[in-house]
């Protein structure tokens, strides 16, 4: 029987995002999801206190990180990709289509001619179905596009990292109004998610509980199909599409979006310095 993960979630209360350490055992191999770069936005300050909770625990336990993996091009945190590998090595990875995501937002954002789409600065663009390893563990790429383009699931043993695509079942499912995002393509993704076997664990990239419940961040397949608030069984995809987009006409961007997808299209690297030797965002006045 293949050798099942061991997993450590990591919440981030500022941006409720959820990022894990997954290994094969203490003192072997690990992969790192979806890690975060503080940002403070009324001073524009970089913070590496989450990262450092990842980085600490894989130095505690002996880990060798083979991985920094991210879902997509984050739209609600900083990733801390960049930060991570150079403290301990890894490849970071993401889809393929990261390269439609870096052409949409490389022009929006005035990158300009060094800025290349082609999926640069990331270490390893994955294919969907691609197979690889992290340590004695067997891993596959999921493409699960809707959410964006680009967006992945990674199925590590009996669990998958879904990103985006999924929150806990009363909250449903990501928003689908970013550019490439597609309410139709994201409800083909979840059922080919849901189509796993029920028992198979679930590890979401966020959570946002309503009042009275605390954060949460695992659930499985058989959960998710039986009580989803926007997928369940029964609804299908005209419904669902119905649903998605008359919420997403009411929702506001996220508040670290721009500064984050400049980020996280050049795999977690910030700008490069200028002449006075800082680093500056780019924010585009009344692009959205």
């Amino acid at each position: 029987m293949p050798r099942q993960p061991q997993v450590e979630a990591f919440f981030d209360p500022a941006t409720s995002t959820v990022s894990y350490v997954v290994y094969d055992r203490p003192g072997g191999h690990a992969a790192i999801v979806d890690p975060v770069l503080d940002y403070e936005p009324r001073a524009a300050r970089i913070g590496h206190a989450s990262a450092e909770r990842l980085i600490g625990f894989v130095r505690q336990h002996g880990l060798t990180l083979d991985w920094i993996l991210e879902t997509h091009a984050h739209a609600d945190h900083l990733s801390a990709a960049a930060h991570i590998q150079r403290q301990l090595g890894g490849r970071i990875a993401i889809g393929e289509r990261i390269r439609e995501v870096q052409a949409t937002f490389g022009p929006l954002f005035g990158l300009g001619a060094d800025f290349a789409s082609d999926g640069r600065p990331f270490d390893h663009l994955f294919a969907d179905g691609e197979a690889f390893r992290i340590g004695a563990l067997e891993a596959q790429a999921l493409s699960v596009p809707g959410h964006t383009p680009a967006d992945l699931a990674y199925r590590i043993g009996d669990a998958v990292f879904v990103g985006d695509t999924l929150f806990m079942p009363d909250l449903g499912t990501a928003r689908c109004d970013f550019p490439g995002g597609d309410a139709a393509t994201l409800y083909r993704s979840i059922g080919r998610l849901l189509a796993l076997p029920p028992e198979t664990r679930l590890y979401l990239c966020h959570d946002y509980p309503p009042a009275g419940r605390a954060a949460c961040w695992q659930t499985t397949v058989a959960e998710q199909r039986r009580t989803n608030v926007h997928v369940r069984d029964g609804i299908d995809e005209a419904r669902f599409v119905a649903l998605r987009q008359a919420r997403d006409r009411g929702l506001e961007l996220p508040a670290l979006m721009l500064p984050a997808v400049q980020v996280n299209i050049r795999a977690g690297r910030l700008p490069p310095l200028e002449a006075d030797g800082r680093r500056y965002l780019r924010i585009p006045l009344g692009a959205f």
